[in-house]
């Protein structure tokens, strides 16, 4: 490719206040312009990194047995009624549409409704089976709050697939396939990664996992163990009880409960500022809604912090969970929310591990303005139930029982899950069995998202100057830079040579031909564009007969005889 053909990098000179590394460096580089929120244009050159991260993908999935197809867009809301989740999907998230006869649609965020119809269409026997459909398609999704560029569009490619199983022992052998597969895909990308244990969220099933690209800028936080192969997403991680305390209850010495005063407290860190104790000595109360229609409370240690998706697990728990209002719980206690603790409290307690653990803390006395001071659980509440109420923290032990949490952000680039029947028996999708009994089929979905790949890659592969891209991934392998070619035709020719050698020879290289352009825009552009290598033709260098070869990963630049470069490029590249 000529780069007179493309203007790269209309943009590099201009600020662009964005919140992420890789949404500047694609706005910079001119892989992409903003159409409208969350929706993007791709350029020439950025279109390449998609199309190169796409071919790794299809190499791999392709290798793994399962069998490309291409799904509509476009989806008829009887499917997603018959599903149950036309109401339920994300609320908001779901763009829906009515067509000139009055018909509902929706764009497509997902695709278990359509390919479930289509299973129970092709699908007859459990000789058929197992099999796994993929494609590589655009998705819409209505996010309330695009952001981080591509990383959350609305508008994004991906890559589903969904496989059909006669048994469960099946889906797991799929399942584990498409683990190694994903592996394999991010390995290639020389991405760092984990693989981790997450919620299923909308999309349901049993089992599910997330593959995660270490980043900064990444929304979920992983833990993993210092020590071995534990990782899951924080909001799955397991805590575990603290240790048996090693002072026996009869030993320690009682303390006298008391009232202490503390006006305008209404969070932790006010009240160990004013009282100087630890928020390690200290509970928080939180008041939920019950499954009851009543009101549960979740106690925990003041320096840990409620995750609200164990808390809804559990039985005594509304779902969806919600907090009590403020009304509700005045109106229940008589108190504000900073001053709510569990002594003398009417309703069910569901105290955390850790707080379940502590003697002599502090807590609210559900008077505003007001703590008790030495409460124990024995002598001053009951526990209805110890469980597993909150967020692991760096330093908890690993649930596994291996080593200490580590904690890191992530960006979620892939998502396995295992459905078993939630699809199928919605939607009744059948096939025959060796005795001639129609069974549900059993169903695993297995998706990973093409274009934010791209800027999870660029999150991990840059420096002050721009993008590094890795060598399976990058628009180009090689530029080639003439210096003032127009100038001399010693250059030009040089250049010209080189560069019809290259191209016969397979090399995707970019001759960047831009004659209104100083070199050291050009030599900038490149380093901007991330392009793996680099060679610079000039009238100083080929009197010595010598031509500059540059690495972009590493910076070393080192001259090489112009009659030896092809070679030497063959062999380095």
């Amino acid at each position: 490719m000529r780069a007179s053909n493309y203007t790269i990098a209309t943009l590099k000179e201009t600020p662009v206040d964005t919140e992420v590394i890789s949404h500047q460096l694609m706005l910079r580089a001119g892989l992409i312009r903003k159409l409208a929120s969350g929706i993007y244009t791709w350029l020439p050159v950025g279109l390449r990194v998609l199309h190169k991260v796409e071919h790794i993908i299809r190499q791999e999935m392709d290798a793994s047995g399962a069998q490309e197809v291409m799904l509509p867009l476009v989806q008829p809301a009887e499917l997603w009624i018959e599903s149950g989740r036309w109401q339920q999907y994300d609320e908001g998230l779901l763009l829906k549409f009515q067509d000139r006869h009055q018909r509902d649609f929706c764009f497509g965020p997902t695709h278990e409704e359509v390919i479930t119809d289509l299973a129970r269409t092709e699908l007859r026997s459990h000789k058929q089976l197992p099999v796994n459909y993929y494609q590589i398609q655009t998705k819409f999704r209505d996010e309330i709050r695009p952001r981080f560029g591509v990383l959350r569009a609305r508008e994004f490619l991906m890559k589903d697939a969904y496989s059909f199983h006669a048994t469960q022992q099946s889906l797991e052998e799929t399942y584990q396939i498409m683990h190694d597969t994903y592996s394999r895909i991010l390995q290639r990308m020389q991405l760092d990664f984990r693989v981790v244990q997450a919620d299923s969220g909308s999309i349901g099933g049993s089992s599910s996992m997330e593959f995660h690209v270490l980043a900064e800028s990444g929304e979920d936080t992983i833990a993993f163990s210092n020590e071995s192969n534990f990782a899951a997403n924080i909001e799955m991680a397991a805590t575990l009880a603290p240790p048996a305390e090693t002072e026996k209850p009869v030993a320690i010495k009682p303390v006298a409960i008391k009232e202490v005063a503390t006006p305008g407290v209404k969070t932790i860190a006010e009240l160990v500022a004013l009282l100087k104790i630890s928020e390690k000595k200290t509970i928080k109360t939180l008041i939920a809604k019950a499954e009851d229609g009543g009101l549960v409370a979740l106690v925990l240690r003041g320096d840990h912090q409620l995750n609200h998706l164990k808390a809804e697990k559990l039985p005594q728990v509304a779902s969806p969970f919600a907090l009590a209002s403020e009304d509700e719980i005045k109106q229940a206690l008589g108190c504000g929310t900073g001053s709510i603790g569990p002594v003398g409290l009417k309703m069910p307690i569901l105290a955390d591990h850790s707080a379940a653990a502590l003697h002599n803390f502090t807590a609210g006395a559900n008077q505003t303005g007001i703590h008790l001071a030495n409460v124990n659980w024995d002598r001053d509440a009951s526990i209805t139930r110890v469980c597993d109420l909150r967020y692991l923290v760096e330093g908890d032990p690993s649930p596994d029982g291996q080593g200490i949490i580590q904690l890191k952000k992530g960006i979620e680039v892939g998502h396995i899950f295992q459905l078993g029947d939630k699809y199928s028996q919605a939607m009744d999708a059948r096939v025959l069995d060796d005795q001639g009994k129609a069974i549900l089929m059993k169903m695993g979905c297995y998706g990973m998202g093409v274009s934010r790949l791209v800027a999870a890659i660029i999150e991990q592969h840059h420096d002050d100057h721009g993008i590094i891209w890795p060598h399976t991934v990058a628009p180009f392998t090689l530029s080639l830079i003439p210096v003032n070619a127009h100038q001399s035709e010693d250059v030009s020719k040089t250049t010209e040579q080189l560069y019809q050698q290259l191209l016969e020879s397979n090399f995707d290289v970019l001759l960047d031909n831009r004659p209104a352009l100083r070199p050291g825009v050009k030599f900038a552009d490149a380093e901007l564009l991330g392009i793996p290598h680099r060679v610079i033709i000039g009238d100083k260098g080929l009197k010595r007969g010598m031509v500059e070869y540059t690495c972009r990963r590493t910076g070393a630049t080192q001259d090489v005889s112009a009659d030896e470069i092809f070679a030497f490029l063959s062999a380095t590249i």
